[in-house]
């Protein structure tokens, strides 16, 4: 990844998938790893789908020359009460999920309300940014990737992407991303409650 630093990702192990499961809306896990004599802990819920899109539209992209280029709205309405974390990601054609530039939100505006607001995009944000990257062009499969998340993993997110934009801004405020892993690990232990839709482009 860089001098001196290793990233690691842990999944299901293909060799052995009956230790696979499927996780459930509204439980709690855990999380414990054990390596060079030091444990790691952290928890995480997967919340309800406190929230899913009512209506997903494509609207002309504004103030573009190219007219088959198209902004996507989502329509959604916010339960009152407030504690509610969300992220979202989009899949487009054959290309993986991406995750927007600012990909994760609360309700701390919304709260209670009924919204309609444009969603980018996601980006792979190993590549360099590319010209109407915000918007998605006639024929184009979209699948819309929607998720209800908790408080740490939002937490995360949130000062990842903030410190990730901050690169190189010498104004910038100082930033530090807040994981949930005990004994002082960088990174997140995350869940999400995922909500999919796929819509083609007119």
């Amino acid at each position: 990844v860089a001098p001196g630093y290793a990233a690691y990702f842990y999944g299901i192990d293909s060799s052995s998938l009956s230790t696979a499961f499927a996780g459930e809306l509204n439980t709690n896990y855990t999380l414990k790893v054990i390596a060079e004599g030091e444990e790691y802990n952290a928890s995480v819920k997967i919340p309800t789908l406190a929230s899913v899109p009512d209506t997903i539209y494509f609207k002309q992209a504004p103030f573009n020359p190219d007219t088959t280029k198209r902004a996507m709205f989502v329509k959604a309405h916010e339960p009152a009460g407030l504690g509610n974390y969300y992220r979202y990601f989009t899949k487009l054609n054959s290309e993986p999920f991406y995750p927007g530039y600012n990909s994760v939100f609360d309700d701390k505006i919304l709260d209670g309300s009924t919204y309609d607001v444009q969603f980018p995009q996601g980006v792979n944000k190993n590549d360099v940014p590319k010209p109407d990257s915000m918007f998605y062009k006639v024929g184009d499969t979209v699948t819309f990737k929607f998720c209800n998340i908790d408080k740490s993993t939002y937490d995360f997110w949130n000062t990842w992407e903030f410190a990730f934009q901050s690169i190189g801004n010498p104004f910038s405020q100082p930033n530090k991303v807040r994981g949930n892993i005990s004994n002082g690990a960088l990174g997140a232990f995350s869940a999400y409650a995922a909500w999919y839709r796929t819509l083609i482009v007119k």
